[in-house]
């Protein structure tokens, strides 16, 4: 199955908002966080759906990737694979 890629300009349009899906991008694989109770209306600890999140991951977050495997991959962040 061929993943979609996502430009950042894409992807900002997945922020959970106004019915939209909510994706975020980590490590150049971007995952749908829509059904994640945490990420109700697209937004978790200040953080906003529809941005690559890999700093804040690995710097802010207490779980750090582990979560990311329960996650439902949806494609590929342009330029970042």
């Amino acid at each position: 199955m061929t993943q979609k890629t996502f430009t950042l300009d894409e992807l900002h349009k997945f922020n959970g908002k106004d019915g939209n899906p909510a994706y975020v991008a980590v490590s150049g694989t971007v995952y749908d966080v829509t059904n994640v109770a945490a990420w109700k209306g697209g937004e978790h600890h200040g953080h906003q759906a529809g941005n690559d999140l890999t700093d804040a991951l690995y710097k802010d977050s207490p779980h750090k990737d582990r979560v990311l495997a329960n996650l439902p991959k949806v494609g590929v962040l342009a330029g970042e694979n």
